[in-house]
């Protein structure tokens, strides 16, 4: 990985393993073991639900989305990040970057859940029993390291100091951006949110709802 604006990025000179890619992690990337026990558990609900539509010859479609984010969400550390770090920029609460040299350049997709229905209303009128895996994500185009949205809440909520944890977690890894490309060519579809409007959308929330993190991240 090299950093390039305070953001890691895949390098072209790495040896990609299968499903692997500048576009981002594709469905054929491999979830055999270890993938983490929340990962176990996501494999699991996969497996179980495929084996249930070839027994009763019911066409099962698994969405494997990229981080989700918009207005309302209960955001906390472990999952909806970016809705949990712009509320807490906005209350101005303790933040941390973790692991990777305390830098924050760790990236992720970001996705809005309106931008998933109109893939939902095509899997459920799709008949056909060949059904599958897809991803669902924002993309190489919607993606963005701690270190860049902190910049982002920097400019619209004021300055707040962001403290460094060192030690690395297992699991953690520096960049996961899902590749939908599979998703394009059957449905052609694309995600319309864009960053910036999604994260102005939680900005917005947080400033008519302030004790919203208080349901879910105390203090």
């Amino acid at each position: 990985m090299s950093v390039v604006n305070a953001a890691y990025q895949p390098t072209s000179s790495n040896t990609w393993p299968d499903g692997f890619s500048t576009a981002g992690v594709s469905e054929e990337f491999s979830t055999t073991p270890p993938v983490s026990l929340y990962g176990a558990t996501k494999v699991a609900a996969e497996a179980l639900a495929l084996e249930y539509g070839d027994v009763f010859d019911i066409p099962v479609w698994i969405n494997r989305c990229g981080v989700l984010g918009g207005a309302g969400q209960f955001g906390h550390a472990e999952q909806g990040i970016f809705s949990f770090w712009i509320h807490s920029w906005a209350q101005k609460r303790s933040l941390k970057y973790i692991g990777f040299g305390g830098n924050g350049y760790q990236v992720r997709d970001l996705l809005h859940p309106c931008d998933i229905l109109p893939v939902l209303e095509r899997e459920m009128g799709f008949c056909n029993k060949a059904a599958g895996i897809v991803n669902l994500s924002g993309g190489v185009e919607n993606c963005i390291s701690l270190a860049r949205l902190s910049e982002w809440c920097r400019d619209r909520f004021g300055p707040l100091d962001v403290g460094r944890e060192l030690q690395e977690r297992p699991f953690d890894i520096p960049w996961l951006v899902l590749d939908s490309s599979r998703a394009q060519n059957l449905w052609n579809w694309k995600p319309n949110r864009t960053l910036q409007s999604i994260f102005e959308e939680i900005a917005t929330f947080a400033a008519k709802n302030p004790s919203w993190l208080d349901m879910t991240s105390p203090s």
